[in-house]
């Protein structure tokens, strides 16, 4: 899929003004993904991107490099917080409230879930804690 393609389905499905919100919230949501899952789902999952999307995903990831300790844990693990938090780096990241950035988070990952294969998308929902994981398409959220 292309990056145009990918942004106009997330201005689709959150019923956004235009591009540039969408593309706005497309990297304030991978962003705060890759922050939140492991490094290796999110390489994995930047691999099946187009690379201006992949981008935001090996941004958050290459910020784990910070130092030795939360690199080996970020790597298997993954930064660990709930929704409220997750909610809010979105928010701030796309200069949006709460509640909008929970809209267009959902918006992102359902075009993600359909973009990119449905193994990988297992995956991602697998690291999720269950409130993160309620975002997932209402398909993908009952495997859990």
């Amino acid at each position: 899929m292309r990056y145009e393609e990918l942004t106009g389905q997330v201005q689709a499905h959150a019923d956004l003004p235009d591009r540039q919100t969408a593309e706005r919230a497309l990297r304030a949501t991978l962003e705060t993904l890759a922050e939140r899952i492991p490094d290796g789902v999110a390489d994995h999952l930047a691999a099946q991107l187009p690379g201006e999307a992949a981008e935001s995903l090996r941004r958050a990831v290459a910020g784990h490099e910070a130092s030795p300790q939360r690199r080996a844990d970020a790597r298997t693990h993954g930064e660990p917080f709930d929704l409220t938090t997750f909610a809010g780096r979105v928010a701030w990241r796309s200069r949006a409230t709460e509640d909008t950035a929970v809209r267009e988070a959902t918006a992102v990952l359902e075009v993600l879930d359909a973009a990119v294969s449905p193994e990988l998308m297992t995956k991602v929902g697998h690291v999720l804690p269950p409130d993160i994981r309620e975002l997932l398409p209402s398909t993908r959220a009952e495997e859990y």
